[in-house]
């Protein structure tokens, strides 16, 4: 059992740790040990925490006393290095935060540590969580465990490729225009960005725009991503935009009534699709059809008229700059080219400001009309699976398009605040993961969960795992 707990779930450790099946410090050290033999090659882990042993310990003694434990007593977990770990490193991918250790604990991460979890280690971002792909000047460049020529994507790549290695069963990671599910969709693993400010971004940083940052969990089955969500969900009385109790749930299920009713979606409305992208998307939504949901192909008229990124990146670079200048000044030679990036990007007009902000909630109509007829739509995550280190654009379909196409398919549902759920359903002609999207409506997690259960028990993928075999690592 000890050579095999790292690619447990979460869940399973949790019942194993209960019944004293196996100890919490067995737990932690099959993890650790699994990022000492394969971390060197990934560069996913920035920093280990030195007190997880001994918490593991203490979990221990807590089972063995017969304490009352919380759901997720024993388990290790891994957290972005944007999020804050009380006297653990969090430097936010810049070497101008290099050695900085918070005092207190993100919310996101106490709420773990009261359910009984045990932070392990802090993941790589690119700095300041402004990219793509997972690179900067502390750090390095995280690769992709299923390919190290592709990226694990931004800015959860260390967090998605410390998962989907068997570094940690589950994580902490943020999200404002596609970081959760694009990094989860390109190394395989689940994320879900739940509906903005169910759960409190409280300890994280940047916070800038506020109106569309997300914190949510990454980890390799649904009752995973459901029991961390029921763990991290609710107010914390200290972020603003966290006001709904996670007891209020509008979400429906196949269970009585009406069957659900999906619509899937690949174009238009996205831009170019890769064919085995598309692909994907439809075997989902046949397979999701042989559950018992009503499945038919959608139209969405608004994001075939309005461009969510566009608008996004108007607002963003206006609402980031002025913070990034503040922690920026006068260290302007430790700055890598993604933040570098945003100060090069020309101002936004307060005139276009306003019209892009006026845009947005013209998206978020044609959305709630969208879900009158529908409880979810299913589409694409990203438009082609990882791909290369430093693209600068893709040839889709004969189109050539901007490396930062690839989060047309996820930036609607981030400036909306609608929950949504990344997870793998297919293989590319060279083995690497494709994913698959599930979006609900607000407040309706639930049915995101649902829908992706449904999918796990009738997924097509059967290579679960990277092969790590063919690294230059310890066994």
């Amino acid at each position: 059992m000890s050579t095999e707990l790292f690619y447990q779930d979460a869940t399973t450790l949790a019942q194993l740790i209960r019944t004293k099946e196996v100890s919490p410090v067995e737990v932690v050290q099959a993890h650790l040990d699994r990022i000492s033999a394969v971390d060197p090659a990934l560069n996913a882990v920035v920093a280990i925490a030195d007190t997880a042993l001994a918490a593991a310990k203490a979990a221990e003694a807590a089972v063995l006393n017969g304490e009352d434990v919380g759901p997720l007593h024993g388990v290790p977990f891994t957290v972005k290095d944007a999020i804050d770990t009380a006297g653990l490193l969090t430097q936010r991918g810049s070497p101008i935060f290099k050695g900085r250790v918070p005092d207190t604990d993100a919310t996101t991460v106490a709420r773990m540590k009261q359910a009984g979890g045990i932070v392990l280690a802090k993941t790589n971002i690119p700095e300041f969580s402004f990219w793509i792909e997972t690179d900067n000047l502390l750090s390095g460049r995280t690769l992709n465990p299923w390919n190290l020529d592709r990226t694990p994507g931004g800015s959860s790549g260390g967090e998605s490729a410390a998962i989907a290695a068997g570094m940690a069963p589950i994580g902490l990671s943020t999200d404002v225009a596609i970081s959760i599910r694009g990094p989860a969709a390109h190394t395989g693993v689940m994320g879900l960005k739940a509906t903005h400010g169910r759960i409190p971004m409280t300890g994280v940083w940047p916070r800038e725009p506020r109106r569309f940052w997300h914190v949510g969990p990454m980890a390799r089955t649904i009752r995973d991503l459901a029991l961390t969500y029921s763990v991290l969900a609710g107010p914390d009385g200290a972020d603003g935009y966290s006001t709904s109790p996670l007891g209020l749930d509008s979400g429906r299920t196949n269970t009585g009534g009406r069957a659900l009713r999906v619509g899937w979606l690949v174009e238009p409305g996205f831009g170019a699709i890769d064919p085995e992208v598309a692909e994907t998307v439809q075997v989902a939504a046949e397979a999701l059809k042989s559950t018992g949901v009503i499945v038919e192909p959608a139209r969405i008229p608004i994001i075939e008229e309005v461009n969510a990124l566009e608008l996004l990146w108007k607002i963003q670079a206006m609402e980031t700059k002025p913070a990034f200048r503040k922690v920026t000044a006068g260290h302007e030679d430790k700055i890598f080219k993604h933040v570098q990036a945003v100060f090069d990007t020309p101002d936004t007009s307060i005139e276009d400001f306003v019209a892009a902000e006026q845009q947005i909630e013209r998206i978020r109509d044609g959305f709630s009309q969208y879900f009158q007829r529908y409880d979810a739509l299913l589409c694409p995550v990203t438009p082609v699976p990882a791909h290369g280190h430093d693209a600068s654009e893709f040839v889709i379909g004969g189109e050539t398009v901007s490396s930062l196409h690839i989060m047309d398919t996820t930036a609607p549902f981030s400036v909306t605040g609608l929950p949504a759920l990344s997870m793998r359903f297919g293989t590319s002609y060279d083995g690497l993961p494709i994913g698959v999207q599930l979006v609900s409506p607000w407040l309706a997690e639930s049915t995101i969960l649902h829908l992706g259960s449904l999918l796990e028990q009738v997924s097509p993928v059967r290579d679960l795992h990277p092969d790590l075999s063919r690294l230059a690592v310890r066994a």
